[in-house]
């Protein structure tokens, strides 16, 4: 049997999920996976659940599981049985010891990863109505472990811990301060993704202390960052995952006066609003219901130029805005999804920012990086692939660590 942490990604219709093994002789050693895998169709809507998990191999993963789970198996806690229950037969007879979850929001509280409990867990649903597409999904996965295994160690990692080191004037908005003290400030988001990059930085440029860089999170979610040596100072999300760069189906940044024009004129209410703004706005909306860059890149019709036009100028837009909030910039890193593996986007992205020096080589972008841009005096662009889930392996495997023994 080999003692692994599990990793566990929720969402409305998936469970995502990686173990990772932990050597017992190197307590401090980093973890490294044997397997991932998905359980998807959660929800109903007639498509049936699925489970799914891959070995690593030497050409790739390698798929060892493909199966339909039993009918009335769509929910959160039959997805976290079946993975738990499949574990220990596979990837090296995983034994589980501990489960580290993505939490997408820890509000004010919640600078560090944490080891759940009862009063952490109601805690964090009261941060249910500021991330409402994510937050219910997460605390759902850590309710099913409870009631299946109530003496395994949960961890929260949060999204938005690594954005505590921001000054104040980052985090305010330009509302009356007794809101800012109530707790209605920018939090910021995708920061186990940014830690990890953050990590990166060093390798990729060369040197320990990394200067002013903006890291460009582009995916399904999109978001920039701002660091210098490695801390956040600034980022494009706030309040909720909606400020900021267009995303797959929201809308990014927005005059407010139009959601006051569409709640009088057109008799819109916060349900009606928040539809609107997570699910049917961003590359879905502006281009007529395609909210995959894939897709749009190959698509190529009207709708899908507009759409990634739009997308590319505010991407370069918020670039320019991060590195005026950190004083200039050295180097841009792309990651996630689009960032890591569309090159037309950051090829676009990148001639819109020529006046900031950077200097594209076609050559490097078309093959995906790591580096970008041609060699010189101006600031360089990456592009790397993130890694969200070893962050949580790793604070998983500290908080256990640092919590054995004390009675938690």
């Amino acid at each position: 049997m080999t003692r692994a942490i599990l990793t566990i990604n929720a969402g409305s219709s998936s469970v995502k999920f990686s173990a990772y093994a932990l050597p017992e002789d190197v307590p401090e050693a980093e973890p490294a996976e044997i397997g991932h895998g998905q359980v998807s169709g959660l929800g109903g809507g007639g498509v049936p659940a699925r489970f799914e998990a891959f070995e690593p191999g030497p050409d790739g993963p390698v798929g060892v599981a493909d199966d339909s789970l039993p009918a009335g198996a769509g929910n959160h806690r039959a997805a976290l049985s079946a993975i738990l229950d499949w574990l220990p037969g596979h990837v090296h007879g995983a034994q589980v010891v501990a489960i580290g979850h993505r939490v997408v929001h820890g509000g004010r509280d919640f600078a560090a990863p944490l080891l759940l409990d009862p009063a952490a867990i109601d805690r964090l649903r009261a941060l249910v109505p500021l991330a409402p597409l994510h937050q219910p999904h997460n605390l759902a996965a850590v309710d099913a472990v409870a009631a299946l295994y109530p003496a395994l160690p949960q961890v929260a990692c949060f999204d938005t811990a690594f954005h505590r080191s921001q000054p104040e004037r980052s985090r305010l908005f330009a509302l009356p301060y007794a809101w800012f003290e109530a707790g209605i400030e920018r939090y910021g988001f995708h920061g186990l993704s940014y830690e990890f990059v953050a990590g990166r930085l060093p390798e990729l440029l060369g040197r320990e202390k990394t200067g002013r860089v903006v890291v460009a999170h582009l995916g399904n979610g999109a978001s920039l960052c701002g660091m210098v040596d490695g801390v956040s100072q600034a980022t494009s999300m706030g309040f909720t995952a909606l400020d900021g760069l267009p995303m797959g189906s929201r809308c990014g940044q927005i005059d407010p006066g139009v959601l006051l024009y569409l709640m009088d004129a057109e008799g819109f209410d916060s349900r009606r609003l928040s539809d609107l703004l997570y699910r049917e706005s961003g590359l879905k909306g502006l281009s007529g219901g395609i909210s995959d860059m894939r897709a749009l890149l190959a698509d190529g019709g009207t709708g899908a130029r507009r759409a990634v036009g739009y997308y590319v100028e505010r991407v370069a837009r918020g670039v320019a805005e991060m590195a005026a909030a950190i004083g200039g910039i050295d180097a841009l890193v792309f990651t996630a999804g689009i960032g890591a593996h569309a090159a037309p986007v950051r090829a676009a992205v990148l001639q819109r920012l020529a006046f900031l020096g950077f200097r594209l080589d076609p050559a490097t972008n078309d093959g995906h990086g790591p580096r970008l841009t041609l060699p010189g005096d101006g600031p360089s662009a990456w592009a790397i692939d993130t890694d969200e889930e070893c962050m949580i392996a790793r604070h998983t495997r500290d908080v256990v660590a640092g919590n054995a023994g004390r009675g938690n």
